[in-house]
């Protein structure tokens, strides 16, 4: 057994999940697929690949995969988990030089935001909705964090055993800024390692109307707590 283990969340991610699991397999990790019932065979090109797949039975949520395949890893004994999007938007090259700062922090963020992060075939829409997310998780929530909501994390199992993860409530993509904001309750040390995000070339994004408002309704929630002192 590797000491790290990379959670990978999919649903419908046939056209793209094998490359990934290709390059995967040229690092020192494990490999386990939280699947939520792909009608497009995304479990069975994983299992082709001598991968691990907890196939769930329907969409039950970015959130809800995470803290599955974070139970496991924390049962098994990993030291390091890594969080990775399926849709070849996270790149392996990235990951191995995330790796390297294993140990430095407890929480490793692959960031767009910082200097020499980039993105790459985003629409001005995605651009300025993601930072637009970013400023005001900062500013109501004080996180000094440049890429809160990244799904490309590196987080020590020591960290995510204090997180008290039962109570992580998102499910979208705020759940990057709750795992975020719960680490640094915990007196956890973050870096950010510049990364470059593609857009995914095949599939369709799972972004919606709701899982922007949940963000919003959270954000704000967790800072009016915050004002009150809760």
């Amino acid at each position: 057994m590797n000491t790290s283990l990379v959670v990978i969340p999919t649903y419908n991610e046939v056209e793209s999940i094998g490359s990934l699991l290709d390059a995967l397999k040229n690092l020192p990790v494990d490999i386990l697929v939280i699947d939520d019932g792909s009608p497009d065979g995304t479990a069975q090109v994983c299992l082709a690949h001598g991968v691990e797949v907890i196939s769930r039975t329907s969409k039950m949520g970015l959130g809800s995969a995470y803290r599955t395949g974070f139970a496991i890893a924390l049962t098994r004994g990993y030291a390091n988990v890594i969080e990775m999007d399926a849709d070849g938007s996270h790149q392996v090259r990235d990951l191995e030089i995330m790796m390297e700062w294993i140990g430095t922090n407890e929480l490793l963020i692959g960031s767009r935001w910082v200097a020499d992060g980039a993105i790459e075939n985003w629409s001005k829409f995605r651009e300025y909705l993601s930072k637009g997310a970013n400023a005001y998780a900062n500013l109501l929530l004080s996180l000094d964090v440049k890429d809160t909501t990244s799904g490309f994390r590196i987080y020590s199992a020591d960290l995510l055993r204090r997180m008290d993860l039962a109570t992580i409530k998102s499910e979208g993509y705020c759940f990057q800024i709750e795992m975020t904001r719960r680490a640094i309750a915990c007196g956890a040390t973050v870096g950010e390692i510049p990364i470059t995000f593609i857009e995914r070339a095949h599939g369709q994004s799972k972004m919606s109307g709701a899982i922007a408002l949940e963000a919003v309704l959270r954000i704000t929630s967790w800072g009016l707590l915050r004002l009150i002192g809760r």
